[in-house]
């Protein structure tokens, strides 16, 4: 009850812009600290409150509640239950809600380019998946045609390269061309830094099972922005 107490305290307290810009509205929805990430956890399908929290290191059990019961009055998730077997609360974006992925995109590829950027930092999977969907080049993919399984740290994604198109979605996949397994981490350092394969293999930080060049060409789809410079001092 105290929890419950402290959430409905703050939806009605929180303060706001008192802007009529669009801009500034978005802001009083998703601006406060951990919002924007709690949607990046939601973005590829429904979770339970504990494996958002997984997903988002550092945040307290008490303001991720807050976050997700104001998130959910102003529509852009909703608290449900899948259906049977699994019958589980979860937490689920709307359909308003999904539209949002191309705010993240935009404001991934925008941040990718700070010089102040630091990969070393901890990487989740749904971060991962979400990167690809943004950074994918289709000129790059070309005629390209393969299913990509990915298992990280026991999450399974199916990716699916097609005429130019990049699909990502949760699951295991079926009849994949090759399947990385590893930590998103590790992939990600495949994909973005420049680390080889067979130097990740070597030192146990990621395993490759099925076609070696598959998996070679896809590590290169995904090139980074050059970096911004930096104002003379």
């Amino acid at each position: 009850m105290e929890l419950i107490k402290i959430t409905d305290e703050f939806i009605k307290n929180r303060r706001r812009y008192d802007d009529a810009c669009a801009a500034a509205h978005a802001l009083d929805l998703i601006g406060e600290r951990w919002s924007l990430l709690v949607l990046r956890e939601l973005m590829l399908g429904p979770k339970r409150f504990g494996d958002i929290k997984a997903g988002l290191p550092g945040i307290s059990a008490n303001i991720l509640t807050q976050r997700l019961e104001a998130l959910e009055v102003a529509g852009i998730l909703t608290h449900t239950r899948l259906p049977p077997p699994h019958s589980v609360p979860v937490y689920e974006l709307t359909s308003w809600g999904y539209e949002a992925e191309p705010i993240l995109q935009v404001l991934g590829r925008w941040a990718s380019r700070s010089p102040a950027h630091d990969p070393s930092l901890p990487f989740g999977a749904v971060s991962l998946l979400l990167s690809l969907r943004t950074m994918f080049a289709p000129e790059r993919a070309g005629d390209m045609r393969a299913t990509i399984g990915l298992d990280l740290d026991g999450e399974t994604f199916t990716l699916r390269i097609r005429d130019g198109a990049f699909e990502a979605e949760r699951g295991a996949a079926k009849a994949p061309d090759v399947v990385f397994a590893g930590a998103a981490r590790m992939v990600a350092a495949a994909i973005y830094g420049g680390q080889a394969l067979d130097t990740l293999e070597a030192a146990g930080a990621l395993v490759l099972r099925g076609d070696r060049a598959v998996a070679a060409r896809f590590v290169t789809l995904f090139p980074l922005l050059p970096k911004a410079e930096r104002p003379p001092a």
